[in-house]
């Protein structure tokens, strides 16, 4: 291994540890605070990793490989950036405040060049499994153009294993034959709260070689090794091993005297161990103590550039929190930061002159010319961007499914069939995917025709003739990734095939099916798909109290809630299939769309962008309505509600329902119309549209656009300001409730607030006062007790 590309590498590690460490200190101690908040920024934890990070983006990486850097890591990566000249001074020193580099990497909020959003700890992990899933389902289509396959690599603070979640991935890995990922374990031994507890690497090798992972080992660096070598190095060796966790890092704080005196009083022998520490100063003792194997950038390259195989590889290195800092090693570390004189101690030990805090190569022994002639040969720092495109799939229209009863989920299903019929290029981009509900969720019909993913594998009940409505095999060429009851894995899954076509430059059309009111089991990673500006279809069925006969864990109460406050998702409940054909046509345009002008739909802003999509479905099945499906009603489907009976001028009654009580709001407006009282309908399809409309339009008032308006301030226009509203929905009531603030109406609003009993639907619809009769009645309390 060259040792002045060792040299190179090294003096920019000790250049991102600086640049890292006073980012921090700006933002916290010099940058004008004006709330006088801690801004934060982690220091310790970022140095810790330097090394790694920087023998990484300086000498492994290649353009194709992507990486999730560990959250608390976030300065180091910007620094690294910064010395690639893919990241600004302005950002750097804007770091943690508005419009600077971000806390933790963000692909969308940040500018320069990160591959995955970070944060909540944990999830940027898993994400990487699931990224190589679907590099290698796009690479097994015959469609996909052939790139390099590329890496996916997770830097992860050893405190991150506590989550749940990563070991949920590594069973989903073991069973799809996960390849091309590495994961490398910042492996520092502290937590937020302290040191964790000793034989925590045991463990941790055992559950990876369990999942059938290669198992690499960082724990000595180059120097510690040539100790080793020594006469007595052996027995230093030994002292390593068998030290506990907190003492090391204790030992670490102290420093070099500190040391010498441990190590001489535990075994120096008056021979070769006491000769060993005697050819050492204190500042060279330290140095060696700390020279463990995630701190070595020749260890490092050594070991990684040693993998030659695609197998998933874990590398456990060893590292010091607060390593190069005076920082390091202390227990209280993990938000800490250094004092003034700490960090002036640090310049000066880096020879960093007094207002060149910032310059790129200040304090370097090598010459600028000769860093940036290397940076310039770095595989990674490549012109070309790394974020690639893909041209929108074509629409093919909205699949009809009949005027028959039927439930939204069956129609779904069905909908969903009549694409795959068509073999066009949309239905070759779909790929679906569910947590074990497959069946229930009505994709049976779509995996029949469309197969699952994976190696080839006979269906055995096929071939024993045994009869099964599933005849689902095995190909590379399906497009159905069957998942465990995981739905953390079911959204990490989601967002990954939502960002292939940025990641692998193939669109792939994500659509992911569960039950709705287990959409709070995997919020955590819903969101951070968003965060990620990922582009899928979310299916959720059956929902609200539709599973009545399994009481209150299998019913949903705040799921619409979820859909209108989760940024980055559109979120709709039809009541009736052709709404639901609309929707789906319309959603995979929306999926799609990348920031051009969509005059047509302007008055949500997301719908410039795109996004994510959620369907809230259901298993009751309804009349359906036999007409035509107009583009003045598929405006207002989209747009989020219509009249299903409009009012008239002498209106005295509004009933807006959302969903499945489409019949129920149907059967009580004929109960109150019965009492000669004019009754108005109002479907709504989206109170997540609607809402976002409505606020756009106040907000656009509010910047001096006297005539901003939205759909559904020009609905309710139509209905007198006297008319009595009531709302209904197989959910939560605050999900309508705004409605009666639109046009200053009256309103009741009804829906279910509380866990469901067993029964029927019926039995639950009036126990939560739901039903026809309740919504009558609802409107007739409005009319004063007259009837």
């Amino acid at each position: 291994m060259a040792a002045d590309r060792i040299a190179a590498i090294e003096a920019l590690a000790s250049k991102a540890l600086w640049l890292s460490s006073w980012m921090i200190h700006h933002a916290n101690h010099i940058r004008p605070n004006p709330d006088g908040l801690k801004v934060g920024g982690h220091q310790a934890s970022s140095a810790s990793m330097t090394a790694i990070l920087s023998a990484l983006y300086f000498g492994i990486l290649r353009p194709e490989d992507r990486v999730a850097v560990k959250p608390h890591a976030g300065p180091v990566f910007h620094a690294i950036q910064y010395l690639f000249g893919k990241q600004t001074l302005e950002k750097l020193e804007a770091f943690r405040g508005y419009h600077g580099a971000q806390s933790y990497p963000s692909r969308t909020k940040d500018t320069d060049d990160v591959d995955f959003s970070t944060g909540s700890v944990g999830l940027g992990v898993a994400f990487t499994a699931f990224v190589s899933m679907i590099q290698d389902y796009v690479r097994a289509k015959p469609w996909a153009k052939k790139r390099p396959e590329g890496r996916m690599i997770a830097l992860v603070g050893d405190a991150e294993l506590d989550e749940g979640n990563v070991y949920e991935c590594l069973l989903e890995g073991w069973k799809h034959d996960l390849r091309n990922c590495w994961w490398i374990i910042d492996y520092n031994r502290q937590s937020l709260d302290g040191v964790v507890r000793e034989g925590l690497y045991q463990r941790i090798e055992a559950i990876f070689t369990a999942f059938e992972w290669n198992v690499v080992t960082l724990k000595y660096g180059a120097k510690q090794r040539r100790a080793f070598a020594e006469p007595g190095g052996e027995k230093l060796r030994e002292w390593i091993d068998a030290c506990p966790n907190d003492l090391y890092s204790a030992l670490m704080f102290r420093g070099g005297a500190a040391w010498r005196e441990r190590l001489t009083d535990e075994i120096s022998d008056q021979g070769d161990v006491t000769a060993l520490l005697g050819r050492r100063s204190d500042a060279e003792l330290s140095d060696l103590m700390a020279n463990l194997g995630g701190h070595c950038i020749e260890s490092l390259l050594e070991q990684f550039e040693a993998i030659k195989d695609d197998r998933p590889t874990v590398f456990i290195a060893y590292t010091v929190k607060g390593w190069g800092t005076p920082l390091a090693g202390h227990k209280d570390n993990h938000a800490g930061q250094m004092t003034g004189s700490q960090i002036e101690s640090l310049k000066v030990s880096l020879g960093i002159r007094e207002g060149h805090e910032w310059e790129r190569f200040e304090g370097l022994t090598l010459g600028s010319g000769e860093l940036e002639a290397f940076l310039a040969q770095v595989p990674f720092n490549t012109p070309q961007a790394r974020r690639l495109t893909s041209p929108a799939i074509p629409a093919i229209g909205p699949q009809f499914v009949g005027t028959a009863p039927t439930s939204t989920q069956t129609a779904f299903g069905k909908i969903l069939d009549a694409v795959a019929k068509t073999d066009s290029q949309l239905a070759r981009r779909i790929v679906t995917t569910s947590p074990d509900v497959t069946v229930s969720t009505n994709l049976g019909t779509w995996v029949n025709r469309r197969h699952l993913f994976g190696r080839e594998m006979a269906d055995v009940f096929q071939k024993e003739r045994i009869p099964s409505a599933q005849k689902w095999q095995f190909t590379p060429e399906g497009q159905h990734i069957e998942l465990g009851i995981a739905e953390m894995n079911l959204f990490l899954l989601l967002g990954a095939a939502g960002l292939s076509h940025s990641l692998f430059g193939e669109r792939l059309l994500p659509i992911g099916t569960l039950y709705d009111p287990f959409i709070a089991r995997g919020l955590d990673a819903l969101n951070y798909a968003c965060y990620q500006d990922a582009r899928f279809l979310l299916v959720a069925t059956p929902s609200g109290v539709s599973l009545a006969g399994e009481g209150g864990a299998h019913q949903s109460i705040s799921s619409p809630l979820i859909g209108i406050a989760q940024d980055g998702l559109a979120a709709f409940e039809p009541g009736f299939a052709d709404e639901l054909s609309v929707i789906m046509d319309w959603a995979f345009d929306y999926m799609q769309r990348d920031g051009s002008e969509r005059a047509d739909l302007a008055d949500w802003p997301r719908d410039v962008s795109g996004g994510s999509v959620y369907l809230r479905l259901s298993t009751r099945v309804i009349e359906q309505l036999p007409r035509s499906v107009t583009p003045a009603l598929t405006d207002d489907i989209i747009r989020g509600g219509y009249w299903l009976v409009p009012p008239t001028p002498n209106c005295e009654a509004i009933i807006a329902y959302q969903g499945v009580l489409a019949s129920e709001a149907i059967a009580a407006a004929g109960m109150v119309g019965g009492d000669r009282r004019n009754v108005a309908v109002l479907a709504v399809t989206s109170a997540d549209r609607l809402n976002a409309g409505w606020h756009g339009a106040q907000r656009a008032r509010l910047h001096g656009d006297a005539n901003a308006t939205c759909h559904v301030e020009a609905l309710l226009a139509q209905a007198p300001d006297t008319a009595a509203l009531v709302t209904a929905i197989d959910g939560h009531p605050a999900t309508l409730a705004w409605l009666g603030s639109v046009g200053g109406h009256r309103a009741i609003t009804l829906g279910v607030e509380h866990f469901g009993q067993t029964g029927t639907v019926s039995d639950l619809y009036r126990h939560f006062g739901i039903d026809a009769e309740a919504i009558a009645n609802a409107c007739r309390s409005l009319f004063g007790g007259r009837r």
